[in-house]
């Protein structure tokens, strides 16, 4: 049992919506929300000052097991995302082997059953991730595959595209992709610009990016399939995003915390712990998402994990790999930095909503009788997140030494809790 004292509930389907109550949870499932609720021997969790809402879902997340798991396994990155205010995670397919049948499908989904930190599989679109032949993703749909993506290894080829977005509208699927032209990407080491000309980088111009923005819209309005754009980073990819939405396709997009955030400049002393895809781009870029963000064009914010073990970071900036851990700091980035630009409660539908109905997941609701699926945080809680604050194997976070607003006290999930306060 679990009693959340004084805490604002933020759930707009919720009659509780906006007020300060009491919960009280009981055998996993919320037994009252009351104004006041005092039971004698119970645990508390204080939340004064603190607001609650649904469990956050986060879409996108770079796990290490099966084959890299010494970069991060299933407890590790569960341990991050809950500590981090997610009760459920939608997972790469980027694992060894991939995540291309309905074996691994079922593994994923049998190795986290009931857990505080639901894992959601997101079916490869090709074998092995490697872009050439198409998987059953029939088969893996009705396994519990919740879309189908190559990950971080963007889909190439436009045939399998195009072949990928029909079928998965025999049952109303999604594609994910990750706009990235490898051909025009190249070698590229970061945001191709004045800082990437000073620093005697390869650049990775925005345009390897909107080609295939692009390429993916004229697709998806040509099969009527739908389609997800995973992290893009460009105004002109935002620009395109909203064109297509106002032509009614079935187009939906993501964008990392980083990049609404922190520019190309962060590069400019080679702090491999910056080194990321999408690259960190200019100040325009950050504004034009930042207004694609309010305007509804961009409809989740994710954490953009990805675990990269010391002896993958710690190189020269042109060896290391890209790539940053990010479940455990994205809300506190947007309440440090990003309240000016959307409300908590747009927060919250981008972070909680948007991605479940996105993956066709039910969504959970604060009402009494429901199944309790809670992330509690408090907005004023001011801290320095440091290298001891990490809970994956990797350690490869850019946020550390950072003075940070807002932290997730605790989350609750499958009639387990955990609290972090």
């Amino acid at each position: 049992m679990l009693l959340i004292k004084n805490v604002t509930i933020l759930d707009s389907r919720s009659k509780h919506h906006g007020k300060k109550r009491d919960i009280h949870i009981r055998n996993g499932k919320i037994e009252s929300i009351k104004a006041k609720i005092d039971i004698p021997k119970v645990k508390v969790l204080d939340g004064t000052g603190a607001m609650v809402s649904i469990g956050w879902l986060d879409v996108g997340v770079q796990t290490g097991d099966p084959g890299y798991e010494h970069r991060e396994d299933l407890q590790t990155v569960s341990a991050a995302a809950a500590a981090g205010g997610y009760t459920g995670i939608a997972c790469w397919p980027n694992t060894s082997p991939s995540i291309h049948s309905k074996s691994e499908v079922l593994y994923l989904k049998n190795t986290a059953k009931n857990n505080l930190v639901d894992l959601f599989p997101i079916g490869a679109v090709s074998k092995n991730c490697e872009g050439v032949d198409i998987t059953e993703m029939y088969d893996m749909h009705h396994s519990g595959a919740v879309a189908f993506s190559d990950g971080k290894k963007a889909i190439q080829n436009s045939g399998l595209m195009m072949r990928a977005l029909q079928y998965v509208k025999a049952f109303e699927g999604t594609v994910m992709n990750h706009p990235h032209n490898s051909d025009i990407a190249g070698n590229g080491q970061m945001h191709e610009g004045k800082n990437s000309t000073s620093l005697g980088m390869k650049g990775i111009p925005r345009l390897a990016e909107e080609l295939m923005v692009q390429r993916d819209i004229y697709l998806v309005e040509y099969t009527d399939s739908k389609l997800h754009l995973s992290n893009i980073s460009s105004e002109t990819s935002e620009n395109l995003v909203a064109a297509a939405k106002q032509k009614k396709l079935k187009v939906t997009a993501s964008v990392s915390i980083m990049n609404l955030i922190f520019s190309d400049e962060k590069l400019t002393d080679f702090d491999t712990q910056f080194k990321v895809i999408p690259p960190l781009r200019e100040a325009s870029d950050i504004k034009a998402l930042q207004k694609g963000l309010k305007n509804g064009t961009i409809d989740i914010i994710t954490s953009n994990h990805r675990p990269v073990e010391e002896e993958g970071k710690n190189l020269e900036f042109f060896n290391a790999d890209f790539g940053a851990l990010g479940l455990q700091t994205t809300y506190s980035l947007y309440n440090t930095h990003l309240t000016k630009v959307i409300g908590v409660e747009d927060f919250l539908e981008k972070v909680a909503v948007q991605p479940r109905q996105l993956l066709n997941i039910d969504l959970p609701k604060i009402e009494e009788g429901a199944e309790a699926n809670l992330t509690i945080f408090h907005p004023d809680h001011e801290w320095t997140f440091s290298k001891k604050d990490i809970l994956s194997k990797s350690k490869n976070s850019p946020m550390i030494g950072m003075e940070l607003k807002g932290k997730v006290l605790g989350v609750v999930n499958n009639g387990k809790s955990k609290l972090f306060i």
